[in-house]
C-alpha cells in the first residue's frame, strides 16, 4: 500500500501545479495524473455534471492501485467532495480547499481576505463557509474570475492580454478593501507573479499549491503512507489529447511529461 501511486486529477492541466508541488515534497511518491481535458472547465459545468465526472475519474484511479485520491480541482473539490468519498470508500480523499481555508483562518482571521476563482467554486461560497466555520469574524469577499483559466490554458501568461484581464478583475470593487487573496483555482499559480506585481506587495498572494503538498505530506506521514522506495513512476493521462495540451502539461508541470488519452466516458 505504501508504494501504491498518489492519483491526482483535474478538469484539465491546472491540477498539474499541485502534481508538481507534491513531487518536489514527495521525491519518492509514484504519482497517476486525470486531467478531464474533454470536459473543461468544471467551472462552467453543472454540480451533477461535475459529480459524475468526479466519480468515474476515481473508480479509473483505484483501479489504478492508487492509495490516496488528491481532487486537484477547486471547482471538484467545492460540490464532488462527498461523491468522491463514497466511491473512494476507505481510500484518503484530499481536496485543495479545506487545507488553504484552514490556514487561512488560523493565520489571517484579523483580516480581509479575498478569493479569486471559477465560477463554481465561487458560487458554492465553500472558502466563506470554511474559513468562517473557524473564525466567524473573518471577512472574506469572492469573485469569480472565468476567464483567467481559458487564458491560461492557451499560454497567455506574462504578456500585455494576461496583464489587462487580471488588471480587469482585480480592479472590481468586491476586493477593494484586501489585504490578503487566496488563488482559488490550481491554474492560477502561474499568473502568481503578475498578481503580486499588480498588487505592488500591499496584498499578500495566498498561493494554494504549496499549502496542499505540504498537508498532504503530513497526512501521508500520519497514516504511515510515504513510499520508502527511491524509484519512481509517474503517468499522465487526459480524456482528450491535443498537441496544445501537451505542450501546456510541461509548463503546468515544470518538466517534460508524456501525456496518454483515456477516454473514461463513452
Amino acid at each position: 500500500m505504501q508504494n501504491n501511486p498518489i492519483g491526482i486529477f483535474d478538469s484539465g492541466i491546472g491540477g498539474l501545479t499541485i502534481a508538481h508541488a507534491l513531487k518536489k515534497k514527495l521525491p519518492n511518491e509514484n504519482i497517476i495524473y486525470f486531467g478531464d481535458t474533454g470536459h473543461l472547465p468544471y467551472g462552467e459545468k453543472s454540480e451533477i455534471a461535475i459529480q459524475s465526472f468526479s466519480k468515474k475519474i476515481t473508480q479509473f484511479l483505484i483501479e489504478k492501485k492508487c492509495k490516496t485520491i488528491v481532487i486537484a480541482c477547486n471547482s471538484a473539490s467545492s460540490v464532488a467532495l462527498q461523491s468522491v468519498k463514497e466511491i473512494a470508500k476507505n481510500i484518503p480523499v484530499f481536496n485543495v480547499i479545506t487545507p488553504v481555508a484552514n490556514k487561512v483562518a488560523q493565520q489571517y482571521s484579523g483580516f480581509n481576505i479575498g478569493v479569486i476563482g471559477t465560477k463554481a467554486t465561487i458560487q458554492s461560497n465553500i472558502y466563506e463557509r470554511e474559513i468562517k466555520a473557524i473564525c466567524p469574524t473573518a471577512q472574506v469577499f469572492s469573485l469569480a474570475t472565468p476567464l483567467l483559466a481559458p487564458m491560461i490554458e492557451e499560454g497567455f501568461v506574462n504578456e500585455d492580454i494576461s496583464r489587462t484581464v487580471i488588471a480587469n478583475y482585480l480592479s472590481n470593487k468586491k476586493l477593494a478593501n484586501i489585504d490578503h487573496l487566496i488563488l482559488a483555482c490550481t491554474h492560477y499559480p502561474l499568473i502568481h507573479k503578475e498578481i503580486k506585481d499588480y498588487y505592488k506587495e500591499e496584498v499578500v498572494v495566498i498561493d494554494s499549491a504549496n499549502i496542499v503538498a505540504e498537508h498532504i505530506t503530513k497526512e501521508l506521514k500520519k497514516d504511515n503512507l510515504l513510499n520508502d522506495s527511491a524509484k519512481t513512476e509517474h503517468h499522465f493521462y487526459v480524456s482528450n489529447y491535443t498537441k496544445s495540451f501537451g505542450e501546456s502539461a510541461k509548463f503546468f508541470f515544470r518538466e517534460d511529461l508524456k501525456l496518454e488519452e483515456v477516454n473514461l466516458f463513452i
